[in-house]
C-alpha cells in the first residue's frame, strides 16, 4: 500500500439495496472483513480471508475483532441552533417554539456565538457516528455562513440553509422576503457545491413565511440546479388547523408547498404525521420525501407516523433525530423509538432496514448515494466503528445474541452514542471515544 492507503480490519456491514432478510439479498456482512481506503475514496472490500489469498498482507490494517464498521450514519432533519433547548419541559409544538426554540435562536445573531455552538454540534454528531446532516440553521444569514465555514473545514458532507420566517415571531428574528432572497442568493453562491457542502433553502413552515416570501423560495429553487428544500408539513394536529386560517384558498397543507413550486425529489418536508390521502399521493407523485423524526414526534407529543401507508403510495422516507424537538443527536436511538411507534401500530422495523435507512436510505432519499451511504468502490470513505458491548447489559446480552440480525436488533434497541468508537471523514480519524468515556 501507498502512503495515501489505508486499510481496516473489523466486522463490517453496509447496504447494497434495500435489504431482503429472508433472502439474505441487499446487504453484505463480513465476519472478518477488510476496508481499503485510498486519498479519502474506497478502494476495495472484501473478507480478509479474500484479501489475503489475493496477497494483501493483513498485517498492515488497523484491526478491531470485536467491533461494527459501518458506513456514517446521515440524519436527514436536525436544527443546528437547539442543541441548548433539547428536552425542553412540558410544552406541544406550537408553545414549544414560542417558550424555548425561539429565544434560544435569537443568540445566534452573533457571528462568534453561532461558529462556537456549530463546532460543538458538530463534534456531536461526530460524537454520535452522524457524518452527513440536512441541518436547519437560523435566520440569521451570519449564523448560516458559520455553519457551513466550520463544517466545510471538517471536510463533512452537508446540506443546510438559513431559515427563512417573516410572520408569526418574534420580531428580532424576522426578516423579509427582499432580505430572504439577498441573503439566500449570497449563501447559494458561496457555499453550493464548494467542496462538499449543498445548500437547502430553509423556510421554517408555512406559518411563518408569507405567500410573497414562499414565492421568494419557489423561484430560487428554480433558479439554482441541484438546490435541496427543507421544511416541515403536518407534524401537529393544531399546526394544520393554523394553515387552514392562513392559507384559506389551499386545498390542504402539502399544497401550500405545491402552489410555490417547492415539491420535487430534493424536497425533504419533516414528520409529515397528518396527512390526507390527496397530499400522500401528491407527496409520491413528485418523489418529495418525509423525514420521520420519531423521538420528536413522541416527545412533543405530535403522533404516530404510519410509515407503511407512505412507503406503500411510494414516498421516499428518511430517518431523523430533529434535536431539539428530537431528544438524542444518536440514530441508534432513534432508530429504536421508530421500532416502537411501528410496534404499536401493528408494523415493524427489521434490524437490517433501520440501519439501511440510516445509511444508504437515508443517502438515497437526500439523493446523495453516488457520493455516501455504502462501501462501493470510489465513494466517500464516511465511516464509524461502533463497540458492539459498551457496558454491562450490551455485554451480557450480546453475548447470548445467535445470528446476525439478533446482534443487530440488540444493538439497534440498546445502543447509543456511547457504542461509537471511532467516526471518520474522508478516511481520517475526525472522533474517537477516549477510554475513560467507555465507563462500566
Amino acid at each position: 500500500m501507498t502512503s495515501n492507503c489505508k486499510a481496516f480490519r473489523a466486522r463490517i456491514l453496509h447496504f447494497t439495496d434495500i435489504p431482503d432478510p429472508s433472502a439474505g439479498q441487499g446487504f453484505e456482512y463480513y465476519d472478518d472483513g477488510v476496508l481499503v481506503i485510498e486519498q479519502g475514496l474506497v478502494k476495495q472490500l472484501d473478507s480478509a480471508k479474500n484479501m489475503a489469498a489475493g496477497g494483501f498482507d493483513l498485517s498492515q490494517c488497523e484491526h478491531f475483532p470485536d467491533h461494527l464498521l459501518m458506513p456514517g450514519f446521515i440524519d436527514s432533519h436536525i436544527h443546528s441552533p437547539q442543541t441548548d433547548v433539547i428536552v425542553s419541559y412540558g410544552e406541544q409544538l406550537l408553545d414549544w417554539l414560542n417558550k424555548f426554540t425561539f429565544p434560544n435562536e435569537l443568540k445566534f445573531s452573533c457571528r462568534e456565538f453561532a461558529s462556537q455552538k456549530a463546532e460543538e454540534f458538530i463534534d456531536i454528531l461526530l460524537e454520535n457516528g452522524t457524518t452527513s446532516a440536512m441541518v436547519f440553521t437560523s435566520v440569521f444569514a451570519q449564523s448560516t455562513d458559520a455553519f457551513f465555514d466550520v463544517a466545510n473545514k471538517r471536510n463533512m458532507r452537508m446540506m443546510a440553509g438559513k431559515v427563512m420566517m417573516d410572520r408569526n415571531a418574534p420580531e428580532g428574528l424576522l426578516d423579509t422576503p427582499k432580505q430572504s432572497e439577498t441573503e439566500c442568493r449570497a449563501l447559494i453562491e458561496k457555499w453550493h457545491k464548494v467542496g462538499r457542502m449543498r445548500y437547502a433553502l430553509t423556510p421554517r413552515f408555512a406559518p411563518t413565511s408569507s405567500p410573497e416570501q414562499l414565492a421568494v423560495a419557489g423561484q430560487l429553487y428554480r433558479d439554482y440546479p441541484g438546490l435541496y428544500l427543507q421544511t416541515h408539513l403536518s407534524e401537529n394536529i393544531q399546526e394544520v388547523a393554523w394553515i387552514k386560517e392562513l392559507f384559506p384558498s389551499a386545498k390542504d397543507y402539502l399544497d401550500v408547498y405545491d402552489h410555490y413550486g417547492l415539491l420535487g425529489t430534493r424536497s425533504v418536508f419533516a414528520h409529515g404525521i397528518h396527512l390526507n390521502d390527496r397530499e400522500v399521493q401528491r407527496l409520491a407523485d413528485t418523489g418529495s420525501g418525509i423525514a420521520f423524526c420519531p423521538t420528536s414526534n413522541l416527545f412533543i407529543g405530535s403522533g404516530l407516523l404510519n410509515m407503511q401507508r407512505l412507503e406503500d403510495a411510494g414516498i421516499p422516507i428518511s430517518m431523523a433525530t430533529d434535536v431539539g424537538g428530537g431528544t438524542s443527536f444518536s440514530l441508534l436511538r432513534t432508530l429504536a423509538e421508530a421500532y416502537k411507534i411501528l410496534q404499536v401500530q401493528q408494523q415493524t422495523l427489521h434490524p437490517l432496514k433501520g440501519l439501511y435507512m440510516a445509511t444508504l436510505g437515508n443517502a438515497r432519499s437526500l439523493m446523495l448515494d453516488g457520493y455516501i451511504g455504502n462501501f462501493e468502490t470510489h465513494k466517500e470513505a464516511d465511516f464509524v466503528l461502533l463497540n458492539l458491548t459498551p457496558n454491562r447489559l450490551q455485554r451480557a446480552r450480546q453475548a447470548v445474541a445467535n445470528s446476525l440480525e439478533d446482534t443487530l436488533f440488540a444493538l439497534m434497541m440498546l445502543g447509543d452514542e456511547m457504542n461509537v468508537d471511532r467516526t471518520y471523514i474522508m478516511g481520517k480519524l475526525a472522533y474517537q471515544r477516549h477510554n475513560s468515556e467507555q465507563g462500566e
